[in-house]
């Protein structure tokens, strides 16, 4: 059973959480909290496994609290806020702070169903993660030295759960040459905007929220954009980034497997891909084809995942060629392209890729 406590100033916040996660055979509410001071007594008597944890509070604010609970005794929390709506950049200092997911408070009555299926999801991801205070200390984390040399590349990175601090490591150590780069990040629409910016202000390379029909370029990141799909696609002899609509793909929009399907068909030996921490298995599908394909593809080892759940899924298929500590990973990433991207040992996919189930 994951035993969680649920903390929150709203009783009714609190009941409709208790109803939700009750439902669950696996999962028991072990107690509820108005307030982290409050909170902070049930823990130390009830020795819950997850916590879920409101931002606005009395007494003590959320964030500062999250804070408190990762410096002194870690313990997987997914915040559950209104507030986070407001742009994101708490969103973005809560996942900071240790928060192994952050979803948005049900706007109305048509949201509160979807609230549920999200918070079970997340709940069992975070039982599921390995707590820790950080993956590096920030102000350690420095940009590698230029490339020497690179063939026309493309580099593909997906991620779910813990995977806005581990890309944030990875990109910080990015040159300002690096090969035009795609990321697709499971993240809610109001997020991913504030989740870029963030990366641009820390890192050497560009990054941004990606555009449709937007060229890719050296030195770029595109992120995808909550609730669309990112794909790459060769248009004469560049390449660009297409923003599309379309249904979850493996259980997510955006996919990570649509992204790196995409980037098989379009680029196939000249891109590499990247499977970072996360609960489930998309991208592994996708992965493969890149692998098929010819592009070099990594994987995050199992000791630096919040949660191997993805790369697993991946090494399983037999979809990744190494599998690499994430604090190497940049490392090896820039070893691979300055070597260059290795010969194609199939003909490139010229079908184009349809946004469904069974693209």
């Amino acid at each position: 059973m994951i035993r969680v406590l649920v903390v929150d100033d709203s009783q009714a916040v609190r009941e409709l959480f208790r109803a939700a996660l009750s439902r669950e055979p696996d999962i028991e509410v072990v107690g509820e909290a108005p307030d982290p001071y409050v909170a902070r007594q049930l823990m130390a008597v009830l020795k819950p496994d997850v916590l879920t944890l409101d931002m606005e509070m009395p007494r003590m604010d959320g964030l500062t609290f999250l804070r408190k609970v990762m410096e002194h005794a870690p313990l997987p929390v997914v915040v559950v806020s209104s507030i986070t709506a407001k742009g994101g950049e708490l969103a973005m200092q809560a996942f900071e702070a240790g928060a192994i997911e952050v979803l948005q408070k049900p706007a109305g009555p048509n949201s509160v169903h979807a609230l549920s299926v999200n918070l079970i999801a997340a709940v069992r991801a975070a039982a599921s993660a390995r707590v820790k205070k950080s993956v590096a200390a920030a102000a350690e984390v420095r940009a590698l030295p230029r490339l020497k040399a690179q063939a026309e590349s493309v580099l593909a990175i997906g991620a779910s759960t813990g995977g806005t601090v581990a890309l944030e490591l990875l990109l910080r150590q990015l040159p300002a040459n690096a090969p035009p780069t795609l990321i697709t990040q499971h993240m809610p629409p109001m997020f991913t905007d504030a989740f870029a910016k963030r990366l641009d202000r820390l890192c050497a390379v560009t990054v941004r929220e990606a555009r449709d029909a937007e060229p890719l370029e050296i030195g770029t990141v595109l992120v995808a954009p909550g609730g669309k799909h990112l794909l790459l696609r060769q248009q004469g002899v560049h390449f660009v980034a297409e923003v599309r609509d379309g249904p979850k793909v493996s259980g997510h929009c955006p996919s990570v497997d649509v992204l790196f399907r995409s980037v098989a068909r379009a680029a196939g030996a000249r891109a590499a891909g990247v499977i970072l921490t996360g609960m489930g298995k998309d991208g592994a599908a996708g992965l493969l084809e890149m692998r098929q394909a010819g592009a070099a593809t990594f994987a995050q080892d199992e000791d630096s995942c919040v949660v191997y759940g993805m790369p697993k899924a991946a090494v399983d298929l037999g979809a990744v060629d190494e599998t690499v500590p994430l604090w190497r990973m940049t490392h090896r990433l820039l070893q691979h392209f300055e070597g260059g991207s290795r010969a194609a040992r199939f003909e490139l996919l010229s079908q184009p890729l349809r946004v469904d189930e069974s693209s």
